[in-house]
């Protein structure tokens, strides 16, 4: 079994290693500091030799002169090594912890919208933190153990060889023993680096989402809900790490016994050596401190197992997400500013291969400078069909051109760019109004302001202490709901892009905001493709076509007045909801 998990672990670490490489000189300078640090452990512990022979038995003046001057020599050098190697060593770790976390970062970035669909956010939060952190771990301790560690081992055994072949020779028989405990033990090892890493990212999971869902639980009295589900996470993450901890400890004592075992065997052989004056008093505490130099390593070796299979689990990890495909962007076409004729044909679409189609077949064409609105229940596909447009998805089938070029021709930054986007389900990030306004662009002041003004972000950015600086929080917590969908409005407003896609975007304005906003938005919508997702139909009135869809198909079109004339679907929906007053469906 251990040989099957051998490859893998080389191949893991091959892809690793290039995080390494780029930092290769300060890697030799941490080689040259480790490689110093193994000379001067063996060379003190030969120094023992003279010490008890020389200065404390046979009471040599002269040795008594130079061997405190040579301790002080050799443990000058030994912090001086030993900083140079944690400095290095540390340094090339967190360069390695950073370029992982940016790749990682930047792979989110590009990955396709379906990707983040299947993924829950604790789960890649923990692989941004947790898992990268153990990756470079594993890698610094791997580097430690094939440089420091075995180049001590190999100077304390020519330590031992120089004192006592026959001595060494017993102690090189318990190594085999102590490599088979290593191989058998890092089967465990990964298996359990990988469930705690699993459970991490659960425990992640249920903290994101109390954190972001707060007044939920707050409103609905969900305290013990959520403490249960968080003690059920933690417990399973603390029956992993037990496990670990049972089987790392369970090695070092076996480790620990073996060396025991041998240690008395050698005392046995040394003891009869020295009664046949074959071995001093001295050059047995040399070679008893150098057998004591190699436990420290070996013990390393042992335990560093875990950290190297957590490591290799970690890695795992974040390989999965670095092989997942990009964002298909096959298109070469550029257009720097689009005169905005949309058409939908015979378009089809579906989440995923389980599940039926969402979309159905649409065919509709949007001519540049007007307004198409979609409406219909929940589920009915509205802002599905809404998100193909920008390519979040691509169609199963059908097409979708943009002034007669099919999107897919299109470079995605070409497209987008020629896109403005309001949701219902506003994103602000922890940063200023002003920056939220501007995000993805560079605008001048004047720009920021007219932008701000026209969607009465103003308003309410006036009263503030700092104006436009202002910071939103996370998530534009700090702000109203309407606050928040007016800087996202103004930020649509300020990109001034000739195709706008608006999703429920006066859904969380009050009346007299919402009012005001219509305004601002028909200034917008003027001589501009606007794609109008609503909910409210007395949004929508002022369409140049309306859409009725259900069950992801079209089931009537026309004007406002035409639609309900003709007393179908959109106009048992507008009685619904003017009958009492919501003006919502």
């Amino acid at each position: 079994m251990a040989n099957r998990i051998d490859p893998q672990i080389r191949v893991v670490f091959g892809r690793l290693w290039k995080y390494v490489t780029p930092h290769q000189l300060v890697g030799f300078a941490a080689v040259v500091c480790m490689a110093g640090t193994a000379v001067v452990e063996a060379g003190l512990v030969s120094l023992l030799a003279p010490l008890t022979d020389e200065a404390l038995v046979a009471r040599s003046l002269e040795t008594s002169r130079w061997i405190p001057y040579a301790f002080v020599g050799i443990f000058i050098l030994r912090g001086l090594f030993g900083f140079g190697t944690e400095a290095s060593l540390g340094w090339i770790g967190r360069r390695v912890i950073s370029d992982l976390r940016l790749e990682v970062f930047g792979k989110l970035l590009t990955l396709p919208a379906r990707f983040f669909d299947t993924q829950a956010s604790g789960p890649l939060l923990s692989r941004m933190s947790y898992n990268v952190e153990m990756v470079a771990e594993s890698v610094t301790s791997v580097v430690t153990i094939a440089v420091r560690d075995v180049l001590t081992v190999i100077a304390a055994f020519a330590v031992m060889l120089w004192f006592s072949p026959k001595l060494t020779i017993f102690v090189a028989l318990l190594f085999p023993i102590v490599a088979l405990l290593v191989r058998l033990l890092g089967i465990a090892f990964r298996r359990y680096s990988g469930r705690i890493q699993d459970t991490i990212g659960e425990v992640t999971q249920v903290t994101d989402e109390v954190v972001r869902g707060n007044r939920v639980v707050k409103a609905f009295g969900g305290y013990d809900y959520e403490r249960s589900r968080f003690s059920d996470a933690e417990f399973r993450n603390f029956r992993q790490n037990l496990k670990l901890i049972r089987v790392r400890s369970l090695g070092t004592a076996v480790t620990q016994t073996v060396f025991g075992l041998g240690i008395a065997l050698v005392i046995a052989v040394a003891a009869r050596e020295s009664v046949k004056g074959q071995l001093t008093a001295g050059q047995f505490i040399a070679f008893f401190s150098a057998m004591m130099l190699m436990l420290q390593p070996v013990r390393r070796i042992t335990n560093v197992n875990a950290t190297l299979q957590r490591g290799v689990a970690g890695a795992h990890s974040l390989f999965s997400i670095m092989d997942e495909d990009d964002e298909v962007d096959g298109g070469t076409y550029e257009a720097e500013r689009v005169h905005g004729d949309v058409s939908f044909d015979a378009v089809r679409f579906a989440y995923g291969d389980k599940e039926g189609p969402v979309i159905k077949g649409i065919s509709v064409d949007v001519p540049a400078g007007t307004t198409l609105a979609v409406v219909g229940h929940s589920g009915s596909g509205k802002t599905t069909l809404a998100s193909l447009l920008p390519r979040f998805y691509d169609p199963d089938s059908g097409t979708i051109r943009l002034d007669g070029v099919s999107i897919g021709d299109y470079s995605l930054l070409s497209l987008r760019s020629n896109i403005a986007l309001v949701s219902q389900d506003v994103t602000l990030f922890n940063d200023s109004i002003r920056a939220n306004l501007i995000y993805g662009g560079d605008y001048t002041d004047e720009e920021v302001l007219a932008a701000a003004e026209a969607a009465h972000v103003m308003d309410f950015a006036r009263n503030l202490p700092d104006g436009l600086d202002t910071q939103v929080g996370e998530r534009g917590a700090l702000l109203s709901g309407g606050q928040r969908q007016r800087v996202a409005i103004g930020r649509a407003l300020l990109k001034n892009a000739p195709v706008l896609i608006l999703d429920e975007a006066t859904s969380a304005l009050d009346t007299q905001s919402e009012r005001r906003i219509q305004e601002a938005l028909g200034n917008l919508m003027r001589d501009r493709t606007t794609l109008v997702i609503a909910h409210r139909l007395s949004t929508v009135e002022g369409a140049d076509r309306i859409i009725v869809l259900d069950a992801g198909k079209i089931i009537e079109s026309g004007t406002h007045a035409e639609l309900l004339a003709q007393g179908g679907h959109y106009a048992a929906l507008y009685r619904m909801q003017f009958s009492d007053g919501s003006g919502d469906a």
